[in-house]
C-alpha cells in the first residue's frame, strides 16, 4: 500500500514539475521563448523563485547559503579558496559586489585567473548541524549541573526535562552500548553514542518545522556521521579484529587471497550503508511531506481553486498524518544508526580469544 502511494504521488510529481506545457511550446515562437527564458532565469536569480512551477521541490531540500529562520531572511558567509588566496565575505552577495565573483543561481563563479579551489562558506545544512550538536551540549550540562548538586543522585530527578534526560542516558547506556558492547569497553564510547543519539534526533525533528532544515538530508553530514564511527571502530579495533581482516587464523592460505579484499571492501562498506541509510530516509520523506502538501497547490494551478480546496480536505489530515510518521521515523533512524555503530564498535573491540577455546575444546 505504502509503495503504490508512493509510485502514486512520484507519478504526480513528475507530470506537474517535469512534463512541458505542449501548447505553450507550440503557440511561442523562437524569439519569444528566448526572451522569456532570459527574463526567467533573471527573475529566479533576483528572487529565488522556480520557473513557474506551483511549489519549489528543489528550492526546499537542497542546501542554501542563507537561512529564513520565522519570517527573517539571513545570509551566511561565504569562505573561498580561489587563485590560490582565500576570500572571506559576509554574504553572497557581498561576494559579487567584490567584483571577483559572479554568480549563477546561487553559485558563485571566480572572475579572475584559475577558478574556486574550495568552497568552505557555511550552509543552512552546516548551521542546523551546530544547532543540534550545541543543542545537545547545552541540555548535557544543564542536566550535569543538577547531578553535580546531588539531583538524580542522593535523590530522585525532578521535572520533566531531568526526567526525559535519564530516561535518555540509560536506554543509550543499556540498550545500546552494554548490549553491544564489551562490558570493560563499553564506557569508552558510550558519549559518543549519546551525543550521536540525541543530535541526530534534532536533526531530523528540525526539518518538521516550518521554517526548519533537515541536515541528515544532506549525504555530506550523514557522510560525516558516519566517518566518526568509522574512525572510532577502527582506531579501537582490537588485535583479533585487525587479525581477521587479514590473517584470518585457522584459514588456510590459499583462502585468505580471497577473504581479505572482502574484509578490507567491508570496512569501509559499514560506513557507507550507515551514511545512505539515514540521508535516504530522511530525504524521502521530506519529499513525500512536499509532494503531499503541494497537491494542492499542484491542482489550484492546474485545475482552479475549487478543485484545490476539495483536494485540501485529503491533502491536509494526511499531511498531518505524515508529519507524525516521519517524527517516529527521525527517532527510529537515530537509534538505528547508533545501534549499528555499537555493534560495529562492538565487533571491532571484542576478543575472542580463539587459543583458550581451542585448548577447551581439545580438552
Amino acid at each position: 500500500m505504502v509503495q503504490a502511494f508512493r509510485r502514486l504521488a512520484v507519478t504526480v510529481f513528475l507530470l506537474f514539475f517535469v512534463v512541458p506545457d505542449s501548447n505553450a511550446l507550440a503557440s511561442t515562437s523562437p524569439e519569444s521563448a528566448l526572451e522569456q527564458a532570459d527574463q526567467s532565469e533573471q527573475a529566479q536569480a533576483a528572487e529565488g523563485e522556480s520557473d513557474g512551477a506551483p511549489i519549489d521541490l528543489m528550492g526546499k531540500i537542497s542546501d542554501h547559503h542563507y537561512l529564513d529562520v520565522m519570517g527573517y531572511h539571513l545570509e551566511l558567509p561565504r569562505i573561498i579558496l580561489a587563485g590560490g588566496q582565500w576570500h572571506f565575505y559576509g554574504s553572497t552577495h557581498a561576494a559579487v559586489e567584490s567584483g571577483r565573483f559572479t554568480e549563477d543561481h546561487g553559485a558563485l563563479t571566480y572572475t579572475g585567473e584559475g577558478e574556486i579551489a574550495l568552497d568552505m562558506s557555511i550552509t543552512s545544512h552546516l548551521m542546523f548541524f551546530w544547532f543540534a550538536v550545541g543543542l545537545t551540549g547545552l541540555l548535557t550540562l544543564m542536566a550535569v549541573r543538577r547531578y553535580d548538586k546531588g539531583v538524580g543522585r542522593e535523590t530522585a530527578p525532578r521535572g520533566w526535562f531531568h526526567n526525559l534526560f535519564e530516561i535518555t542516558f540509560l536506554f543509550v547506556r543499556d540498550d545500546i552500548a552494554r548490549g553491544n558492547i564489551p562490558e570493560s569497553k563499553y564506557r569508552k564510547f558510550l558519549p559518543y553514542l549519546f551525543c550521536a543519539f540525541v543530535s541526530i534526533t534534532f536533526m531530523n525533528l528540525f526539518g518538521l518545522l516550518p521554517w526548519g532544515v533537515t541536515a541528515t538530508a544532506d549525504l555530506t553530514v550523514t557522510g560525516t556521521l558516519a566517518f566518526m564511527t568509522f574512525f572510532l571502530t577502527q582506531w579501537n579495533g582490537s588485535k583479533d579484529h585487525w587479525e581477521h581482516v587479514f590473517w584470518f587464523p585457522g584459514v588456510p592460505g590459499w583462502m585468505r587471497i580471497i577473504l581479505t579484499p572482502i574484509e578490507l571492501l567491508g570496512l569501509f562498506t559499514k560506513p557507507i550503508a550507515l551514511a545512505v541509510r539515514l540521508f535516504a530516509n530522511m530525504l524521502s520523506g521530506k519529499i513525500m511531506i512536499i509532494i503531499v502538501l503541494g497537491l494542492i497547490f499542484i491542482f489550484a494551478d492546474g485545475f482552479g481553486t475549487t478543485v484545490g480546496i476539495g483536494t485540501s480536505f485529503l491533502a491536509v489530515p494526511l499531511t498531518v498524518l505524515m508529519y507524525v510518521l516521519k517524527a517516529f521515523v527521525g527517532v527510529l533512524q537515530a537509534y538505528i544508526f547508533t545501534l549499528l555503530s555499537a555493534v560495529f564498535i562492538g565487533m571491532a573491540v571484542e576478543e575472542h580469544e580463539h587459543h583458550d577455546e581451542a585448548v577447551e575444546a581439545h580438552a
